[in-house]
């Protein structure tokens, strides 16, 4: 009776046994299959973004010397015209991009939540910019046909308006291994690349609007725009104050870049390798904006 009974449990174990080898092996093919659903979904995505930015190809030209000639004498001084924002880039002796970006054509066919593109030369950031109507974290997780997973959208929060007239603007974007997306801005941990890669181009539906790099630096994962107001002058200068006084030893700041109470910044931020409770900040001011 021991033995029959040794024999059972034998039996019963290794019954047991294949079970559970066939339940990690379904495991496992499912998690293979996850996997490769998510490389799929990121390598569809990111072909996409990759044909979009073709389609707004830019060639970069240097600005030719306004042509300046002497007013005529008045007996009467009329008001100062306001600059036009082009002219004022090629005063600052700033390089055009010749980009074309048609925002109609992108809404109707691409994503009805670009409003925006954001384009760094001789950089892979070259990609258009979204603003989800009611979540401000959904092109965190969400691509641009809707997908779940990476590498996600460029995008802003609710917090900001979409005409970029708002004392501090925030992108955010992934950080992706392959070197996509946001990934690039960590290059700006170098002054050197900092001074080779000044200028980030801001696309709109009403111009192209350009900030000059000054900043770039790790921060907390503390929300930039949630309880502040940046239109309150204290405020505002508080936050140029923090950027200043970083003491991030990788920081770089170009302290001769004029930066005021009356500028108006963006800020591209994006993760941290193996620091998840830490982001890495780059900051613009506006060189042509009212």
């Amino acid at each position: 009776m021991k033995r029959t009974g040794e024999r059972k449990h034998k039996a019963e174990y290794g019954r047991r046994w294949k079970t559970a080898s066939v339940l990690l092996l379904a495991a496992a093919l499912i998690c293979t299959a996850v996997a490769c659903a998510g490389k799929e979904t990121q390598s569809r995505a990111e072909e996409e973004y990759g044909k979009l930015a073709e389609q707004t190809e830019a060639v970069t030209a240097a600005p030719e010397p306004e042509k300046t000639e002497e007013p005529e004498p008045e007996e009467t001084q009329a008001p100062p015209e306001e600059k036009d924002p082009m002219a004022i880039l090629e005063e600052l002796g700033v390089p055009i991009p010749e980009k074309t970006v048609n925002f109609e054509e992108l809404q109707a066919e691409t994503n009805e939540d670009i409003y925006a593109w954001i384009y760094i030369p001789d950089t892979k950031i070259d990609y258009p910019v979204l603003q989800h109507p009611t979540d401000n974290t959904w092109y965190l997780n969400y691509n641009l046909d809707g997908s779940r997973g990476y590498p996600g959208c460029i995008y802003t929060e609710d917090y900001n308006a979409k005409d970029f007239t708002d004392p501090v603007t925030v992108l955010y974007g992934h950080n992706m291994k392959n070197g996509s997306m946001f990934a690039g801005l960590h290059r700006y941990s170098d002054s050197q690349y900092m001074e080779e890669h000044p200028y980030v181009y801001i696309y709109t539906e009403e111009g192209l609007l350009v900030y000059e790099i000054f900043s770039a630096h790790e921060y907390s994962d503390a929300h930039i725009l949630y309880n502040h107001d940046y239109t309150r002058t204290a405020e505002f200068t508080e936050y140029l104050d923090a950027i200043r006084n970083v003491r991030d030893m990788g920081r770089v700041l170009l302290e001769e870049v004029e930066v005021t109470e009356e500028s108006r910044i963006l800020t591209m931020s994006t993760c941290i390798a193996n620091k998840p409770d830490n982001r890495f900040l780059v900051q613009g001011v506006l060189l042509n904006g009212e």
